[in-house]
């Protein structure tokens, strides 16, 4: 068996894998991924055997995710889990620029909304889902995603970000009130998803997953820093608003609520700063000297300007 690294993550390393299973009656080669902690994760995100349940879950409920086989939490000396490997394409500037994912571009905005309404409508239970977060404040999941992370914002920063007061005033301002309680994948956006030529192969990446918001994933795909530079395509720079919204609720998602929506978008702008500055802490600290860690710190600033030129609208 050989493992190779995969690229990314701040957190938790990812190594491919093939598992041969040998016996009397099979002689079978499958293709697997392992995650494993090897640091501490962020503080937005579920542990990985949140996560690892919740891919259990939504793979049981046909969603496009990786077959989960495994978790464990001591044989590697750090809390792991092993899923099956998809195979495909995970850069979005290759689908939005080569020639081979010409035909494909203009469908997958379609199929994520299509995916996107199918997460939507599983049914949640506290009883069933009580190991993800249920943020809420006042009758407002909004509100409880807001006050979660401005709490983070003001114990990690190191730095004053008036930029980031101000929008928090703003969105406070005009938080929604929601009685949908569905669960939300957190990070829906193509940066991760596996496609290739036919389209979506799977939907990664589910650690920010919670119960909250509809209307928080339709709001957080059109961030603009998920456009890569495209920004005349606001659906991950390949795709119109119109469009997936159209493809959502004709999939059966639920009825969408504009102002809902830019309010999201907007939380979603500032939910990434927070971030970027939460990842950037460990190379400022000296525990890492990860270039990547550094220039997402820097990447703050773009979003901040974005910010503000979404509330002054």
């Amino acid at each position: 068996m050989k493992l190779h690294k995969m690229p990314g993550g701040a957190s938790k390393e990812t190594w491919a894998f093939d598992l041969k299973l040998t016996n009397a009656k099979t002689n079978q080669v499958l293709p697997m991924v392992l995650r494993i902690n090897r640091a501490s994760p962020l503080p937005v995100s579920i542990d990985l055997k949140q996560e690892f349940s919740l891919l259990e879950e939504v793979y049981a409920k046909g969603i496009e995710v990786p077959k989960p086989y495994w978790y464990g939490d001591d044989i590697l000396g750090s809390p792991f889990y092993v899923i099956e490997r998809i195979e495909g394409e995970t850069i979005v500037r290759r689908l939005q620029r080569d020639d081979q994912y010409k035909k494909v571009r203009n469908l997958i905005p379609a199929q994520l909304a299509k995916i996107l309404a199918k997460i939507h409508r599983i049914s949640v239970t506290k009883q069933k889902f009580d190991f993800l977060p249920w943020r809420s404040h006042n009758g407002s999941p909004a509100l409880g995603e807001l006050l979660f992370y401005e709490e983070l914002l003001h114990r990690y920063t190191v730095y004053p970000h008036p930029a980031l007061e101000l929008s928090l005033r703003w969105l406070k301002k005009n938080a929604p009130h929601s009685d949908q309680q569905v669960l939300v994948h957190g990070d829906y956006r193509l940066g991760n998803i596996i496609f290739t030529q036919d389209g979506v192969k799977s939907i990664l990446d589910w650690e920010l997953g919670h119960i909250g918001d509809p209307m928080e994933d339709i709001g957080y795909i059109s961030v603009q820093a998920w456009r890569f530079g495209n920004d005349s395509k606001p659906i991950g720079g390949i795709g119109e608003r119109e469009d997936f919204y159209n493809a959502y609720e004709k999939a059966g998602g639920f009825h969408l609520n504009f102002e809902s929506i830019y309010f999201w978008e907007v939380f979603g702008n500032l939910k990434w700063a927070i971030i970027c500055i939460l990842q950037a802490i460990p190379f400022l600290e000296g525990s890492s000297a990860s270039i990547e860690l550094a220039s997402l710190g820097r990447k703050t600033a773009e979003v901040e300007l974005q910010l503000l030129t979404l509330i002054e609208q």
